[in-house]
């Protein structure tokens, strides 16, 4: 099964978790899964696969879209049947392994998701209206905004991704390293552009040279998906989380 620790563009094929096991039984956990909860679904794109070349090719966009963003979302409805299985067995021993398994897994489709919209052939440029506004209070301007926000991605150590979100305590914008897929973001923040710095994101296409990849990045970066985040955001998300 793939744990928190398991990468799972390693296995593009998205193996169903424990498949060797003894205790694991593929049909039981999949009653469960349609007995108890909804399935995640791979998202289609808006666009296609060669859509945002020269800047990330067709072969990277395929095999991240339909092997890497397929494992996650295998792994997450995996990762549910057999929690469902675990409870309904009283099988506690496994919960904290299958729920960081979850959290993992679930993280990864959510991220993809979102970066994918956060991706246009149309993009590039910069945002306008209030979000640019808010980017100028934020950060002084959005050179130096983008200069921060390249500068989280490139000093991730190992695998994540550098993000925008939005905090609503405070009502502020605020750069993030994402560590893996679910570890080191303040709760409550809610993501609104993302990039993806695992290197099935970009090695075939710039090798080791993550700078080029970065650059490349912002030439396709969906202002209007980013704005309409940043809406639903303020407007959604203040007030869930109190400090009282």
């Amino acid at each position: 099964m793939f744990t928190a620790t398991t990468k799972p563009h390693r296995f593009p094929d998205a193996p169903r978790p424990d498949a060797q096991s003894k205790s694991y039984q593929p049909d039981r956990a999949s009653t469960i899964l349609e007995d108890f909860v909804t399935e995640y679904v791979l998202p289609e794109l808006s666009y296609d696969y060669a859509a945002l070349e020269p800047h990330i090719s067709a072969r990277i966009m395929e095999l991240h879209h339909s092997k890497h963003h397929a494992a996650y979302v295998a792994g997450a409805n995996n990762a549910l049947a057999q929690l469902a299985e675990a409870r309904d067995k009283g099988d506690f021993a496994n919960i904290n392994r299958l729920s960081k398994d979850l959290a993992f897994h679930t993280g990864g489709h959510v991220n993809h998701s979102v970066f994918w919209n956060n991706l246009s052939p149309d993009g590039g440029d910069k945002p306008e209206g209030e979000l640019a506004a808010a980017i100028d209070d934020a950060f002084g301007s959005f050179d130096a905004f983008r200069a921060q926000f390249s500068a989280a991605a490139l000093g991730l150590q190992g695998s994540g991704w550098g993000f925008l979100a939005y905090e609503p305590i405070g009502g502020n914008l605020v750069i993030e390293q994402l560590y893996d897929q679910q570890g080191n973001v303040a709760l409550g923040t809610t993501p609104l552009l993302m990039l993806d710095m695992w290197e099935h994101a970009f090695y075939l296409d710039y090798v080791n040279v993550k700078a080029d990849y970065v650059k490349a990045f912002w030439n396709i970066v969906n202002w209007a998906d980013v704005a309409k985040r940043f809406d639903a955001a303020r407007t959604n998300a203040t007030g869930l989380i109190t400090l009282s």
